[in-house]
């Protein structure tokens, strides 16, 4: 078994045995749409990115983006996944663990686990952000020119006639009445 493969298992192992804590967000997001969960190390503080590990994961079994040694770890990362998530690696040492996902897609709807270990401290921290993912509200096109000029079903196809009959009447009537 590979190495970081059975450190991920370990990790999986004692985060289930940890409370499972309360959910400290909630993010909506469409679908086709860029979304940041945000996680975050408190109090914010410089931290030691090359003796750290950072697990964003879904339940225990599905792993969203992994970061150790101070750069990501991806191969196994799970598929649907693949090439749409990034963390801000600029950020991180400040505390920013928040994930980057790119192109969100229905079945990006969960609860996400972020979790931060200190190797030297073996302190873990854990926070669980629910994301929510609509599809993308219908956006009722306006009609093309031809259709605008076309007389709606069951109306009089001679309505412009009319408005001109009506028209005339009413200033030819007040006109008769004046010569009289």
């Amino acid at each position: 078994m590979k190495r970081e493969t059975a450190l991920w298992m370990v990790a999986c192992l004692l985060l289930s045995s940890l409370p499972t804590g309360q959910l400290h967000s909630t993010c909506h997001a469409f679908v086709g749409e860029t979304v940041v969960l945000p996680c975050s190390t408190s109090p914010p503080g410089e931290l030691t990115l090359t003796k750290s590990l950072l697990y964003w994961q879904i339940g225990t079994t599905e792993l969203v983006h992994f970061f150790q040694n101070g750069q990501d770890s991806l191969k196994d990362q799970d598929k649907k996944f693949l090439g749409r998530t990034s963390l801000f690696l600029d950020q991180m040492k400040y505390g920013n663990l928040s994930l980057k996902i790119s192109n969100v897609q229905l079945g990006d709807d969960a609860e996400y686990s972020c979790i931060y270990r200190e190797a030297e401290s073996h302190q873990t921290k854990k926070s669980t952000i629910k994301l929510k993912v609509s599809a993308p509200p219908m956006i009722e096109e306006p009609p093309s020119p031809s259709e605008q000029n076309q007389i709606p079903s069951g109306s009089p196809t001679n309505v412009p006639c009319l408005a001109m009959l009506l028209l005339s009447f009413l200033l030819l009537v007040p006109l008769g009445l004046w010569h009289l």
